[in-house]
């Protein structure tokens, strides 16, 4: 009884001490208080009109080193020797289930359309989401086989909630591109053999970091990889390759046109913003959790994605979002913009760079399918 009034009463003095006005906190809602002075912190002093570097090529040359160096990016050039491992018919357009070796330390499977008919054809590394929706990766894009009966169930449903009820590659397939999907490090076949477990993000991500290597990073390398796929098909232009993708697939997709100049044209679909915009105590950004794959390492004392984006400059580049959508706050959205405009014109190349708002929540829809499809037809559809 004694030792029961003694945890009673430290109980209490513990409670009393935690709501004391004078108590004092230094974290609040998983951010430290002074989140505002740290962000202010945030120089940004290898961005385009920060660098004191005033030669855009040279500029463009140091900044995506600065990019590779805090992916941790180690080059690869293990073979891919990809075979095919099953074949459908499509309506217009063959798909191809093949393996692949996408890196020095695994061989995945992908999935691979191309159209019906003779001749070279421009191509697509699409990109998928991340939804915190693992169980399918490269299926969010391609309709799964027919035989697969159990990806198919699940990915027709996420058609539906995210994009309109198209399956973006098929779409591109049917007019006229080779399109490649492969599954993010984490997503479908590349996942957990323990089974899908949301907390273990953060897990992997410790994990990656201990070894000295990012999540992130190994993702853009993978993109890179596939990009260098396309480009060994015999039926690719590899000089007509380009990059797509929605949400997180749009962060890999500008990532992925910084990091390497095999792709030449992209169109990015809800991932685009200021840190400033996100980094508040209300926006998901700061949760945590599904964040850990589009955190790079130290790159925010260096770049802000808009000056990440830039990389890309002079490229052909399409960037959609949505008014409503509450993971990119418009002003965020609309600073991104300009500074990016602002890029592009300087090199004489404004025309070469689209930003369109949507009045929509965080979606891929039809609409967006239509002006995406156009934008990649009017860069990649004439030979070079």
């Amino acid at each position: 009884m004694k030792h029961f009034l003694s945890l009673l009463l430290a109980s209490v003095a513990i409670s009393l001490w935690a709501t004391s006005p004078e108590k004092t906190f230094e974290l609040q809602r998983d951010m430290p208080v002074y989140y505002e002075i740290l962000r202010e912190e945030l120089q940004y002093p290898d961005a385009w009109g920060n660098s004191e570097i005033t030669d855009y090529d040279d500029w463009r040359e140091y900044a995506r080193g600065v990019l590779l160096q805090q992916l941790q990016y180690q080059a690869d050039d293990t073979p891919f020797d990809y075979q095919v491992v099953d074949t459908e018919q499509r309506d217009g357009y063959t798909a191809y289930r093949i393996e692949l070796n996408i890196n020095r330390y695994v061989r995945i499977s992908a999935l691979l359309l191309r159209p019906d008919g003779d001749g070279v054809f421009p191509a697509v590394v699409l990109l998928h989401d991340h939804g915190a929706k693992f169980e399918i990766g490269k299926e969010k894009n391609i309709r799964p086989f027919a035989s697969d009966t159990a990806a198919l169930a699940i990915a027709d449903a996420w058609a539906e909630k995210c994009y309109d009820n198209v399956y973006t590659g098929d779409y591109l397939a049917q007019n006229g591109y080779v399109v490649l999907a492969i599954d993010a490090l984490f997503w479908g076949e590349r996942g957990r053999k323990e089974g899908v477990r949301y907390d273990s993000q953060q897990a992997l991500a410790a994990n990656l970091l201990q070894m000295g290597r990012s999540w992130c990073g190994m993702i853009t390398a993978d993109d890179m990889r596939s990009a260098d796929f396309l480009a060994t098909l015999p039926y690719v232009d590899a000089e007509r390759i380009g990059a797509v993708g929605f949400s997180m697939g749009a962060h890999r997709a500008w990532m992925l046109s910084a990091a390497t100049d095999r792709v030449k044209a992209a169109a990015a679909v809800c991932w685009m913003c200021v840190t400033d915009a996100l980094m508040t105590p209300a926006n998901n950004q700061a949760k945590g959790g599904s964040a850990y794959a589009m955190i790079v390492p130290g790159l925010r004392n260096h770049l802000d994605y808009p000056h990440v984006a830039a990389i890309a400059c002079p490229k052909p580049m399409l960037f959609i979002n949505g008014s409503k959508d509450k993971l990119f706050p418009v002003d965020g959205v609309e600073e991104a913009y300009a500074y990016m405009h602002n890029v592009w014109d300087e090199c004489g190349v404004d025309d070469h760079l689209v930003t369109t708002l949507y009045d929509t929540p965080h979606t891929f829809n039809s609409a967006m399918h239509t002006q995406v499809l156009n934008f990649l037809n009017k860069w990649l559809k004439v030979e070079k």
